[in-house]
């Protein structure tokens, strides 16, 4: 009978040992990098709710399903960039221009929008253009930099 119980492996004999290192200590010694992201994260997730935060969900529900989508979109964005920065850091222009799309929204979208759904985009937008166009800044130095 074949042996099946699992025993703790001892890494220190794994042929990526020294690569892994290297990685956790890049990553880690980058903390802005994961305050981008995460605020990236916290923009899309208010995007995605802000429709029913701000009031206007049973008024304009096409500009409430458009804020549904495009803060999920940004929320995964950000939960992906900051689980795998290296394979995912070309998302991060996607959330620049899904920030421009969130302040121009209210305007293609519904035809009168009040004030509160205007505001409400453009500074949400804004924040995840900004957050967007920091982290593709940040992908960009660091692909410069080995």
């Amino acid at each position: 009978m074949a042996n099946v119980s699992h025993h703790p492996a001892d890494l220190a004999n794994h042929p990526d040992v020294s690569e892994m290192r290297d990685r956790y200590a890049r990553m880690l010694g980058r903390p802005s990098v994961v305050a981008v992201d995460g605020l990236l994260l916290l923009a899309g997730l208010y995007a995605a709710i802000s429709a029913w935060t701000v009031h206007f969900a049973a008024a304009e529900s096409e500009l409430a399903l458009n804020n549904l989508i495009m803060g999920i979109a940004v929320a995964v964005i950000g939960l992906a960039l900051t689980m795998a920065p290296e394979r995912m850091g070309g998302l991060s222009g996607a959330c620049a221009a899904i920030g421009v799309w969130l302040i121009v929204s209210p305007w293609v979208v519904t035809r009168h929008p009040d004030t509160g759904m205007i505001w409400n985009n453009v500074i949400v937008g804004a924040v995840i253009c900004l957050c967007g166009l920091v982290a593709a800044g940040m992908v960009v130095r660091a692909g410069k930099h080995p």
